[in-house]
């Protein structure tokens, strides 16, 4: 009888991680089968399955742009709740406007036996609030009717003054005088960029790092794709949004970060004595300057992190502001 349960003991030290492996390796395999061969596909079921896992919505958009996949913006006459597909092309979707209700999103769907043709036209069709049409205008969601955010979100706000109160409410014209039209100046791109990672999370048009590369390459911080082809043991600069913070119970301390500049990612490794050393630009610096030591092997690679400054700051020289970036995403 001991014989046996020591026979079982030691099956069972390596029996649940086999069957675990089997399983887990099949939905590998139909993951990366799907990734590989429809990869609009892929990525559209994984934003519309938001939030969830590893990966967040940028990830996921830049990875599939990287596969040749066109991804197209968020629009009144084009998107639905969900992302979409339009042939091989992806539409992304209502659901991806940070605090814009998907009850709204389905009574602008539902009315839409027509392309919407103004604000003003949108609202006369829906029950959408001028809180609403504000935050499709923060999202840059009118460009099918010639309308980027700034005119969008002018236009909103001037909806907002026709509403009329108790005491016009009877009458035909507007409660206030007549106003001519204004054309306000366009944005400028780096503007557009940061605005499309306050409302979406991530943007189409270009990546913050893009606009501070020129500071940064004075500076000698090189990009995630050049440090790609860097020697094993060779010391660095780089820089980029940070997307996910890992502190595994299991790591005594050590921090896992992943960054993100205008050409792809970096794997950051931070070991306890350093993170001590610089605790808060580990734990909440949106926009990070790394020096360290490239430890790369069998084709992975680290950057080991020796000096961490926080240059979240320079992001206010994009908005002219201080822009509250969204928040990485962390794993303790």
């Amino acid at each position: 009888a001991e014989r046996c349960f020591e026979q079982i003991k030691g099956f069972s030290d390596y029996g649940f991680p086999e069957s675990h492996a089997a399983s887990f390796a099949l939905l590998v395999y139909i993951s990366c089968w799907l990734k590989h061969h429809h990869p609009a596909i892929f990525a559209c079921a994984l934003l519309n399955s938001q939030p969830m896992g590893f990966y967040a919505p940028a990830q996921i958009i830049r990875d599939a742009r990287q596969h040749g996949v066109k991804v197209h913006g968020v629009d009144i006459n084009h998107s639905d709740w969900d992302c979409t597909l339009e042939g091989t092309d992806l539409r992304i979707g209502l659901r991806q406007i940070r605090g814009f209700a998907k009850e709204r999103a389905i009574d602008l769907v539902a009315a839409r036996n027509s392309p919407y043709t103004s604000l003003a036209n949108l609202q006369q069709r829906t029950n959408l609030r001028i809180f609403d049409i504000e935050k499709l205008s923060l999202a840059d969601a009118f460009g099918s009717i010639g309308l980027d955010r700034r005119q969008a979100r002018w236009e909103a706000r001037a909806l907002s003054r026709e509403t009329k109160s108790p005491l016009f409410a009877h009458t035909d014209g507007p409660q206030e005088g007549f106003e001519e039209p204004v054309q306000l100046p366009l944005m400028p791109l780096p503007e557009h960029v940061i605005a499309d990672y306050q409302t979406l999370r991530f943007s189409l048009k270009a990546h913050p790092v893009t606009f501070l590369r020129n500071d940064f390459t004075a500076a000698k911080i090189i990009t995630c794709t050049e440090m790609a082809k860097m020697k094993n043991r060779a010391w660095v600069r780089i820089a980029g949004l940070v997307l996910v913070r890992q502190r595994p119970g299991s790591a005594k301390g050590v921090v896992f970060m992943t960054i993100e500049d205008e050409t792809g990612v970096a794997n950051i490794i931070v070991w306890k004595t350093v993170k001590d050393q610089y605790n808060k630009v580990v734990m909440a610096a949106k926009l990070v300057e790394i020096y360290g030591q490239i430890q790369a092997q069998d084709n992975v690679m680290h950057l080991v992190a020796k000096k961490l400054i926080d240059r979240t700051s320079m992001l206010s020289r994009l908005a002219g502001e201080h822009p509250k970036m969204p928040a990485s995403r962390d794993f303790h």
